[in-house]
Order: structure tokens, then sequence, then C-alpha cells
């Protein structure tokens, strides 16, 4: 009676074991904010803003807002799932920190700019996605279809104009 070698029982399940861990090298990671007891809300989805200025500005990406307008953290992604930007606010200041690159301010505005290449009404953003039309000076919401998870912001003053839309994931509304 002729033995197949160990190696050749093996094959099947060193097939499965390969398989199993190249979809697991496909697999996203599990997007999750660290839980805050301050933390009243969280969403993610998808958001674009454009700048009416010089260079046109445009910025879209996905991301995750967790908190309120006093402390909070807001995740942004790129398409493949990698946080871009990291910006965590407090009452005492925030930061915001782009790959190796940390940046702290004790205005959440001035940062918000920074990264985004516009202010946004940070407290009134929580209202609109909370669908609550919140009135800023300079800017219009539609929030006709929040319901729906979409909302947009448009700024007509001060210039330059800006646009910022949001859709929201199913699952976090």
């Amino acid at each position: 009676m002729k033995r197949r070698p160990t190696f050749l029982k093996m094959l099947p399940a060193l097939g499965l074991a390969l398989g199993a861990v190249m979809l697991g090298g496909c697999a996203q990671p599990v997007r999750q904010l660290q839980l805050d007891a301050t933390a009243s809300h969280h969403w993610s989805g998808r958001m674009a803003l454009q700048v009416q200025d010089a260079q046109q500005q445009s910025f879209s990406a996905g991301f995750e807002l967790q908190g309120q307008p006093e402390s909070g953290t807001l995740l942004v992604f790129n398409p493949l799932g990698s946080i871009m930007a990291r910006l965590q606010w407090t009452r005492a200041g925030a930061t915001l920190q782009q790959g190796d690159q940390i940046t702290q301010s004790d205005s959440l505005p001035e940062l918000i700019s920074r990264m985004t290449g516009s202010e946004i009404p940070v407290a009134a953003l929580f209202d609109w996605l909370q669908g609550r039309n919140t009135a800023v000076s300079g800017w219009q919401t539609d929030l006709s279809r929040i319901g729906e998870g979409r909302l947009r912001a448009d700024r007509t003053s001060p210039p330059p104009e800006a646009s910022l839309r949001i859709v929201l994931d199913q699952d976090a509304r």
C-alpha cells in the first residue's frame, strides 16, 4: 500500500486557510469612533464641499461625526477607507491630525477651514443633521430630504460662496 505524503494530506486545509486570509485582506476595517460619555450623536456617510473661489476648491470624502458642538470627533476617509484627517474638539480647543502632521488651535472654525478650505457653522451643522433648520447668517439650508439622509447647505455670504452636501449612510440615520 502506497502512503500519501503528509504534505499532500494537508493541501486542502492549506488552500482553505489561504483563501480565508486572502478574503480577510479584502475586507474593510470596521470604522468605529471611541464612545465618549458626553457624545450624544453619531452620523456617517459622504460629504462634498465646493468653494467658489479663484481656485474652485472641491472637497469630497467619507466621514464619521460623533459628539456635539461643544466636544466631538470628525473622521474623514479617503475612497479606500483610510483616515485622511481626524478633528477632535472640546471647549478648551481643537486638534487636527492629517497623517503625521498635528495642528492644535483654540479655534475649531480655524481648523475646519484649514481642513476643508471653507468655514462651516458647527453648531448649526449638528442641528441640521437632526432635521432642525437653525438659521445662520449667510447660509441657506435645504432639509427637505433629511428623512432620506440628504442635506444641502449653501453659503452666499461672506464670499466666497460654498455648497455643502451630505448623504448619510442608511444605518446612521
